[in-house]
């Protein structure tokens, strides 16, 4: 009797330790909002985020209403942001090492103001942002309406409302802004009748406003040890200055000297938005390390950058997530509108619309990283190749990276598995390997993450209006693009590898493009494919396998539908190609399809009623290829 007590204490006395000592775990908690703090929301907003520590959040909701957030009173970081700027930035919704959390706007409307960006994401699972619209007060860009233009002199007259504020300073036009300002930089003509690009805008922008300097000493004198990229920030203006002059003839009229593309139309939109390299500081969404994000029913109006960047995230969906201009601006957000870097799981755009960006409405892709040093025989020295790389890091504990030597082949020729990555600089990393490296590792060969790259499934999209391409699509897991509308000033559809630009890898396979319509695409003057698969390493290596392109509608001004480069297995089936008539044809005497490094192509029941007096021209190894 006596054991029996004594066992019966020990138990009370353990439940009492495990009851009283055990943490106790706060439910996440409903925030709610109200129009009482929309005159600067960040302070507020700010401060219950960051006590979400102690005061754990599930939910934070909106009262309907506008809401204004100001960056004076916003969590600072510095951040490195893939094809962005480095910047030091304010964010009024710092969601770090969140998880199970739902925004909902309830259909209000965010104002920001200056450099900010809006929802900054890190180390994060299952965010769910709904139901709201992000706008700028004042836009990153500048608007001006072309008035005047004289042949014979050579000038042209730019009208800016008081919206644009503006000085002249050594004859160099900026444009002041709260927080902010740029020059004219890069510029492209918008047709406010279209409300679109400029049909063949390449032959008028962008403004040719830099010339080679004459006045030079001993600068082949300076030598760097080791490789310098030339299109940073710090180098980019070597042997170049200013060409352009600008002079104000009259209050808001502006006459810009020294351009000598064509002579912008009178009654065109020109914009611009800064030099190249400063002019990509505030994208609407960051996310990095973020596993589970679903933006649904949110419209971007603007960002000085791109509407969403994610990076080493996985399982995005963006549903109703839409980049359109607003306040009668040309120019909805300066950038991409969604763009996503080392992804993996799966990447989903469904019924969203991407009109007027000033770039690319998707672009999904890895990174490749140049090896530098192989240090012993665990570890590599890699470095960032592009500017707007610096920071990333390619992978994580365990992850698959392939070794890849581009003059060889396009897919990997060994692989190693992460141990860890020390983060030395933006521009170069040390990875250690769980495996010995492979004695055929030599400096300046590259690397890729073949993990990290998403199934992409893109559907009932309108992209268009905007300048550059439609989607770039660079993964090798299955890609389906379909039931969308193109309207883009350049390719659709571009399916490349770029491993000497911007170094972003991804030889693309199981590509399926079906019952999407392409309306007046490649408009901007460059002599390319609407479908357009590319390598800008100049070999007749394979890089992409397994593509449908099936039917789809194409109603277009010009020739050239399908361009089809280091391809294997392409079937081009139940398409209709017609020509619209829209514009005038630039180039007139382009087939239908051209075919280089390629085979397994096979083309059947597509119909064709358009101007092109050839079909298809290829090179020796696809000449038998005929259009059906």
């Amino acid at each position: 009797m006596r054991r029996i007590v004594i066992h019966f204490a020990l138990l009370l006395i353990t439940l009492f330790y495990v009851v009283g000592c055990a943490p106790t775990i706060k439910p996440g908690e409903q925030v709610m909002f109200t129009t009482s703090i929309s005159d600067d929301a960040t302070p507020s907003v700010v401060s219950r985020i960051l006590d979400a520590t102690n005061n754990p959040i599930s939910e934070i909701k909106f009262e309907k209403g506008t809401y204004h957030f100001y960056p004076d009173k916003g969590l600072e970081q510095y951040c490195h942001i893939s094809n962005h700027c480095d910047v030091m930035v304010s964010t009024a919704f710092p969601l770090q090492n969140f998880e199970n959390l739902t925004i909902d706007g309830q259909g209000s409307t965010f104002i920001f103001h200056g450099i900010m960006i809006p929802f900054l994401m890190d180390e994060s699972k299952n965010i769910n942002i709904k139901n709201l619209s992000i706008d700028w007060e004042t836009p990153f860009h500048s608007e001006g309406l072309i008035v005047a233009n004289n042949a014979k002199d050579k000038t042209f007259d730019v009208q800016f409302s008081d919206d644009y504020p503006y000085e002249i300073r050594n004859g160099q036009l900026w444009f002041v802004k709260p927080y902010y300002e740029h020059s004219l930089g890069q510029t492209i003509l918008y047709d406010p009748a279209r409300e679109a690009i400029t049909f063949d805008t390449e032959s008028y922008t962008n403004l040719t406003a830099v010339k080679g300097i004459k006045t030079k000493r001993n600068i082949g004198k300076v030598k760097y040890k080791y490789e310098v990229d030339k299109r940073a920030v710090e180098y980019k203006n070597l042997g170049r200055e200013n060409k352009l002059v600008c002079k104000e003839i009259k209050p808001g009229v502006v006459r810009i000297f020294n351009h000598t593309k064509k002579l912008p139309q009178v009654g065109m939109v020109l914009t611009a938005k800064g030099s190249q390299g400063l002019n990509r500081v505030a994208p609407a969404f960051r996310l990095t390390h973020v596993y589970g994000f679903k933006g649904t029913n949110v419209n971007i109006h603007h960002a000085g950058g791109m509407g969403i960047i994610a990076e080493n995230s996985a399982d995005i969906i963006l549903d109703n997530f839409n980049v359109t201009p607003s306040h009668g601006r040309m120019v909805s957000t300066t950038a991409d509108a969604t763009h996503f870097v080392g992804c993996r799981g799966k990447v989903v755009l469904k019924n969203c619309t991407f009109n007027n960006q000033l770039d690319d409405a998707s672009n999904i892709h890895g990174t490749y990283q140049k090896i530098v040093d192989v240090l012993d025989d665990y570890r590599l020295g890699v470095r960032m190749g592009h500017d707007q790389q610096k920071g990333f890091t390619i992978g994580i504990a365990n992850d698959t990276i392939g070794l890849v030597r581009l003059s060889d082949s396009f897919y990997p020729y060994d692989e190693l598995t992460i141990k860890d990555i020390q983060y030395l600089n933006g521009r170069y990393q040390i990875i250690t390997f769980n495996e010995k490296i492979p004695a055929s590792v030599k400096a300046g060969d590259l690397v890729e993450n073949l993990s990290a790259y998403p199934e992409a499934y893109i559907s009932n999209c309108n992209i268009s209006k905007n300048r550059a391409r439609g989607l770039l699509l660079s993964t090798p897991k299955k890609t389906v693009v379909e039931n969308c509308f193109f309207h883009t000033e350049m390719e659709a559809i571009l399916v490349p590898v770029e491993s000497g630009h911007w170094y972003e890898s991804g030889n693309a396979a199981n590509v399926f493009i079906n019952n999407n319509t392409f309306q007046d695409c490649q408009h901007s003057g460059f002599d390319r494919g609407v479908i357009r698969f590319d390598t800008d390493d100049d070999n007749d290596n394979i890089a992409f396998r397994n593509v449908e392109i099936t039917n789809n509608i194409f109603n277009q001004f010009d020739n050239l539908i399908l361009q089809i480069s280091n391809a294997d297995g392409v079937k081009v089936s139940g398409n209709k190609i017609t020509n619209s008539g829209t514009f005038p044809q630039l180039n007139a005497q382009n087939p239908v399809v051209i075919i280089n490094h390629s085979e397994n192509v096979i083309f059947s029941n597509n119909s064709y009623d358009g101007k092109a007096s050839e079909m298809i021209v290829s090179d020796g190894v696809a000449n038998e290829i005929q259009f059906k």
